[in-house]
């Protein structure tokens, strides 16, 4: 008999606690949550809210072999994360392996050592019941929010559509964040520099104001033609940079987006994996407090590196409201492990971490800063000079942190010479350099979780799978602004002579944001006018408070869910009651010129589309999809009928017409009943008849070296050449061939219908191409 079982959640973490376990242990993962609510229901009873669990299908063959395991071992050890989630899995694993939550062994470590292991053995806790329930409550609420809300959109916008309750408040902060963009009105300045001379070196400096047009930027420039500049004041004050706290899950994922290039969700999955292989602390957390042990281990560590003067041990303190489930920051397990062994991005992310962590124990850096005032002997405008000298580099020798605008702390500004109040210099030249003020920045990732934490929505669990979420339901995209080119003057002073000139810039170029897509914008739009509540970004906020109290035992899930659902249901029955004449986000363009029929945007059955006529007994209107890069909010009437003018027949091909069409996969060339995509650097509205046979050619060729085989028994079974090797097609669905079969161009009708009717798992693949 086994004495001791330990569940934890991932295979990744069970290996590493058998390392530091002895052979009385054996450890066995859940592969995470065990039951879930059941996936096309509800699951949720409304009158009093508890919630109905199943165990999926991909689960049963863990869940018996944990049942197996349990029932032969003398202590049953609950060891998953340390936060709501884990609390839930392992009161799920209770209820289905039989054992009470009263009497349950629960452990929770915030490090995988073995220290920490052994120390969480001898002090096990009962589940807490409070985690479980606020857990429970977060499912439950998302759930009544997803299947109640979705059916609206679906009936008064377009099938398919989710709505979430954090997801849709955060389309919400990049809707509102692209139309302060698109109502901006930028207004352009002159800012002046100057270049002045003393004892033969050089002095850069500003001027402290801007002027509004050209003409005051001239008359000033010209009026410093003559002009005498003196020096008037020399400030020169010490100044010190304190590291940054350690990582949260926020501001590591912050930090990696910006560092390194990692998408909220690549830093989780990476920082996921090395916690579970034992090098860093839970990566889930939204405290930068550190233990004493990682603090005198870091002292050690830094004064044996660069000595004394460079330690300087700090405790940080969580300023978040709810900031309990985790009782530390992100940080290496072992600081002396400068380094681990694992994959280039594991090592990077570990690096980021190590330094930070390090950083965060080091003395501040210190500066001289110096501001020289430059003043014209007649006239008021004064001109400023900074410099600053590095005197002691402090945690700056190990790290130094990014901003989001990524412009990073330099070392040092201009080195300026040896100067003197009262001392002369001479004007080398003066420009005025015309600017414009900029439009706020569109959301990345990163600044957008930051946003998510100001606000108070969501907490460090659900950051990355929202964000993940908003992308794959195509609400928002992550993409480029290519930037659009404008003019602007330069003035410039020299040799007593003013020259103006005319430059050429590109403005507004942004990679990797956040940008809504139509659907985004209509669904966020449908939301404010019927649902505001949902989207409110206090009410959300409001929301996550109350998680914490019932995590805190303050308060009841149930009555909490009674409360909300009570205002959502009358909501959602006057939503569905009320009859639109015009579908959300519909804009009327103008009318068609021949027919004067109106033409109209909106979000359609496929996506985005333009339309031509009305609906009516007599005549049904066309339709046509907007183009990649179009939006229902700017396109143009003009825009709008250039749609229309496919489909276009270009000529006939082995007696056959060909033409070309557009579809909900973009445009096409249509022969024989057969489609072939256009790519997408053709334009389908100027291709001619002899590029559009040689696509069809080319796809012919194609499908022919695809292609194996055809049986004289059954049209519809074919095999073909895919992706990754030979392959069946029979129905629409397609099969596997197994790697055993090594001429599958030998295989008759009877050995494929075996692949058929093989079990799900060895035969069958999904639908779809190969």
């Amino acid at each position: 008999m086994q004495k001791n079982l330990v569940i934890v959640e991932s295979p990744a973490k069970a290996k590493t606690l058998e390392r530091f376990l002895g052979k009385d242990y054996k450890v066995m993962s859940s592969y995470g949550h065990i039951r879930d609510l059941k996936k096309r229901e509800m699951s949720v009873n409304l009158e009093d809210f508890e919630a109905e669990y199943e165990i999926p299908s991909d689960k049963e063959n863990v869940v018996r072999d944990l049942k197996k395991e349990a029932k032969a071992a003398e202590t049953v050890w609950l060891a998953s994360d340390e936060d709501r989630e884990g609390e839930a899995i392992s009161w799920h694993l209770c209820q289905v392996l039989g054992l009470d939550p009263k009497a349950a062994k629960r452990i929770v470590f915030h490090e995988i050592t073995k220290s920490a292991i052994l120390s969480a053995i001898e002090h096990p806790r009962r589940i807490d019941m409070g985690l479980v329930n606020a857990q429970q409550a977060r499912r439950v609420l998302d759930r009544i929010v997803g299947f109640k809300l979705s059916p609206v959109l679906w009936k008064k916008l377009k099938p398919s559509l989710s709505a979430g309750r954090v997801q849709s408040v955060a389309v919400r902060l990049i809707v509102e964040r692209e139309r302060e963009i698109e109502n901006f009105k930028s207004e352009s300045s002159y800012r002046v520099s100057a270049v002045f001379t003393v004892d033969g070196q050089e002095i850069k400096a500003t001027l402290a104001h801007g002027f509004k047009t050209e003409e005051e930027a001239e008359a000033f420039l010209l009026s410093c033609k003559d002009e005498e500049f003196t020096i008037t004041d020399i400030d020169k004050k010490p100044v010190k940079r304190s590291p940054a706290p350690p990582f949260t899950t926020s501001t590591l994922q912050q930090e990696a987006a910006r560092k390194l290039g990692f998408t909220v969700s690549q830093t989780m999955m990476v920082a996921q994996h090395l916690y579970e292989s034992g090098h860093i602390t839970y990566m889930r957390t939204d405290s930068v407090n550190l233990s004493s042990l990682c603090i005198n281990t870091t002292k050690e560590e830094i004064q044996k590196m660069h000595g004394k003067k460079y330690s300087k041990p700090r405790q940080f303190h969580t300023s978040s409201k709810g900031a309990q489930e985790a009782h530390e920051a992100i940080r290496p397990t072992y600081i002396s492990e400068h380094e681990i062994s694992g994959n280039s991005q594991e090592k990077r992310l570990y690096d980021l971490i190590w330094k930070r962590t390090v950083a965060c124990q080091m003395a501040d850096a210190e500066a001289e800063k110096t501001t020289i005032t430059i003043s014209p002997r007649k006239g008021e405008n004064s001109f400023i000079a900074t410099g600053e000298i590095i005197t002691f580099d402090g945690f700056l020798r190990v790290y130094r942190e990014s901003s989001d605008d990524d412009v990073q702390m330099e070392d040092a500004e201009a080195l300026l010479p040896a100067v003197k109040v009262g001392e002369s210099l001479s004007m080398k030249e003066m420009v005025a350099t015309e600017r414009f003020t900029q439009h706020p920045l569109r959301y990345t990732e990163a600044s957008l979780v930051k946003k998510m934490e100001e606000l108070g929505i969501g907490r460090p669990s659900t950051y990355a799978p929202t964000i993940s979420t908003i992308q794959q339901r195509e609400y928002v995209e992550k993409g480029d602004k290519k930037g659009e080119e404008r003019m602007y003057e330069v003035l410039k002073l020299s040799g007593g002579r003013l020259k103006k000139s005319t430059k050429k810039e590109v403005f507004g170029k942004e990679k990797g944001k956040l940008i809504p897509t139509d659907i985004g914008v209509v669904v966020n739009d449908f939301l404010m006018q019927y649902f505001p509540e949902i989207v409110d970004y206090n009410f959300t906020a409001h929301v996550e408070k109350d998680f914490d109290e019932i995590a805190e035992g303050k308060e009841n899930w149930q009555e909490m869910m009674r409360d909300f659902y009570g205002k959502l249901e009358p909501l959602i029955e006057a939503t569905y009651q009320e009859r639109n004449e015009h579908k959300v986000g519909e804009r009327l363009l103008g009318v068609e010129p021949e027919t004067g029929k109106p033409v109209s945007v909106k979000i359609g059955r496929f996506g985005p589309m333009a339309q031509i006529g009305v609906a009516d007994e007599y005549e049904k209107p066309r339709f046509a999809q907007l183009k990649k890069g179009q939006s229902i909010a700017t396109i143009t009437l003009e825009e709008a009928l250039e749609l229309f003018k496919l489909p276009r027949t270009l000529g006939e091909y082995e007696g056959d017409a060909v033409t070309v069409g557009t579809g909900r996969f973009g445009p096409y060339v249509q022969h024989q009943k057969k489609y072939v995509s256009i790519p997408k650097d053709v334009d389908p509205m100027v291709i001619d008849l002899e590029s559009a046979i040689q696509l069809i050619e080319e796809r012919r060729k194609s499908d022919a070296s695809a292609h194996i085989k055809s049986f004289e028994e059954d049209a519809e079974m074919e095999l073909l050449n895919g992706r990754f090797g030979p392959y069946l097609k029979y129905k629409g669905t397609n099969y596997k061939i197994p790697k055993s079969v090594k001429e599958p161009a030998q295989l008759t009708f009877e050995e494929c219908m075996e692949f058929v009717k093989a079990p799900k798992t060895e035969g069958k693949r999904k639908k779809g191409k190969s």
